[in-house]
């Protein structure tokens, strides 16, 4: 899931904090152009996920950021166990201010449905363009149970790394190898018990979601149709999560977004495809300079 990083690239920063007190882990990848990629992992996921894209971008000399939403990796956790969509929204608009100028927002699954809200319904948009990662507002119901089973598996944890990288060996078939000890370390947890369990909070799990998720899609739909920023969607040739139907969909929605299809890669995108996945990204953010404006001074 997570790739190496070089030293010379990495730096970590100082946690940022949210409206309510929680602390969130960042990243900065050091790069002195412009714009700045703000990445935004998905439900489950670590900032982690993005270390092979970020330090590629940076590399080119882009600045980019990552960080572990609320609930996830090294970030807090709700010490009332209660997580809902608009605290996942006010800490990506929290993080996206605090930059000099509006990032271009790389959101994946999760990551990309909150940067469509923050983008639809905040005037300026505090991002100056948008790549969802293999998410659309409406979604494939089986590609989502998927995921949430195996989040859901194994709550008693593992006995050791070796057991933790049989299941994602299990889950992620397509992916050569196993995960060594190194790469897991920042996924797991040890417990009091001495077991490794994953690092997000148990209480992200509570409840029905897949209908809490399907509540919020009149309003992921409403915020869309919205978004006057520059857009580009990455879904992945295999995706179960999204589909031709869902692509089209949101194409007719947001009839200035540019869509390109991955060849061979699922959801989890750019562990699957990282050079073709970091390629993209770069064409457009280099095509933003030379996009026609659209109405009320952006750029399509």
């Amino acid at each position: 899931m997570d790739a190496p990083v070089p030293l010379m690239i990495r730096s970590k920063s100082e946690p940022v904090a949210t409206r309510d007190g929680l602390r969130l882990a960042v990243e900065t990848y050091r790069g002195d152009g412009a714009p700045t990629l703000l990445f935004a992992h998905g439900f489950g996921q670590t900032r982690g996920a993005w270390n092979g894209a970020a330090a590629a971008l940076a590399a080119q000399g882009y600045r980019c950021i990552s960080f572990d939403s609320r609930g996830h990796g090294e970030s807090g956790r709700a010490s009332d166990g209660d997580y809902h969509m608009q605290q996942f929204v006010d800490d990506l608009l929290t993080l996206a201010r605090a930059q000099p100028e509006p990032p271009v927002l790389v959101g994946a699954s999760m990551g990309g449905l909150l940067g469509l809200v923050v983008a639809g319904e905040t005037r300026p948009s505090p991002f100056c363009a948008l790549v969802l990662v293999d998410i659309t507002p409406r979604w494939e119901t089986k590609g989502v149970e998927r995921i949430l089973a195996f989040m859901q598996a194994h709550p008693d944890g593992f006995a050791d790394y070796a057991e933790a990288a049989e299941q994602i060996a299990a889950y992620l078939p397509h992916r050569p190898g196993r995960k060594s000890e190194e790469q897991l370390r920042p996924l797991m947890r040890a417990g009091s018990d001495g077991r490794l369990r994953w690092h997000w909070d148990p209480a992200l799990l509570a409840g029905d979601l897949i209908a809490e998720s399907e509540r919020y899609q009149p309003r992921l739909f409403a915020a869309a149709a919205q978004v006057d920023v520059p857009v580009l969607l990455l879904s992945g040739e295999r995706s179960d999560v999204v589909s031709h139907s869902t692509v089209e969909e949101f194409l007719q929605l947001v009839p200035h977004a540019r869509h390109v299809e991955v060849a061979g890669a699922t959801h989890m995108l750019a562990g699957d495809a990282n050079d073709a996945f970091t390629r993209e990204i770069a064409h457009f953010i280099q095509s933003l300079d030379d996009a026609p404006a659209r109405p009320g001074g952006r750029a399509a």
